[in-house]
């Protein structure tokens, strides 16, 4: 469903993303892990053409990114890591102006506000919202489209441990739709409950690409997907120092 060929992208003399290929199944939950900085969201903005890369080649679908955007584009729903609404709108007035970009009946709107649990919500004001209520309606907006792709950038963020949990079950309930879905995190639990696969980013590479099965196979069994995680950050800056 999502295919990257040896994608590079530069800024200025800054190398935020250095030959990373993967590739993301049909049906799949896939993980992108790493710190700041480490090429996570550019990879993502790429994909959905928002960042043109220096070299390689991005499929989605089976439809090139640079070559034919719009078409790559139909495919996937994003979500951004910094949610922004105009904040003199209502969560519902939000909801329905997205739904008429995408043809969606205000029906289909609503059944969206629901399920993002927004009653007692959705007649206030953007502005009155905290950030895991704007990133939680983020969620309900890219939901709307039955597009088979979810692009999700530090979707919990912001989110409360209520908002959390709600975050795991839409991702469940989408995988059940049989969405493919990429998210990045710095909750490394968030990965390990939800994420059939990882990808592991330090300094713009793709050190490891596993499932979490795999990876505990490679480690000692008790350990966690936080200590692998460390153990390849901290062996790919040894051997780059």
């Amino acid at each position: 469903m999502i295919a990257a060929r040896h994608l590079t992208k530069k800024f200025g003399t800054i190398l935020a993303v250095d030959d990373v290929s993967f590739e993301v199944k049909r049906g799949e939950i896939f993980a992108f892990l790493g710190p700041n900085g480490s090429g996570k969201t550019t990879t993502m903005k790429s994909i959905v053409g928002l960042v043109k890369p220096t070299s390689g080649k991005i499929l989605v679908h089976g439809i090139d990114v640079q070559m034919h955007e719009k078409g790559a584009k139909a495919s996937v729903s994003y979500l951004p890591q910094r949610v922004v609404f105009p904040e003199n709108l209502t969560a519902r007035e939000i909801l329905y102006f997205y739904a008429s970009l995408r043809g969606i009946s205000r029906s289909d709107a609503d059944e969206a506000l629901e399920k993002a649990r927004f009653n007692g919500f959705s007649e206030k004001y953007i502005g009155e919202f905290s950030g895991g209520m704007v990133q939680r309606l983020g969620l309900a907006v890219i939901s709307l489209p039955d597009t088979p792709i979810l692009l999700l950038d530090e979707p919990t963020a912001s989110l409360d441990p209520q908002g959390v949990k709600r975050f795991r079950e839409f991702v469940l309930e989408q995988k059940e739709q049989g969405k493919t879905i990429l998210f990045s995190t710095h909750l490394l639990a968030e990965a390990e409950q939800l994420a059939d696969r990882v990808g592991i980013f330090v300094s713009g590479k793709l050190v490891a690409q596993e499932s979490v099965d795999g990876l505990r196979e490679k480690f000692l069994k008790n350990k966690t997907i936080e200590d692998m995680y460390l153990h390849y950050v901290e062996t790919f800056e040894g051997q780059h120092q």
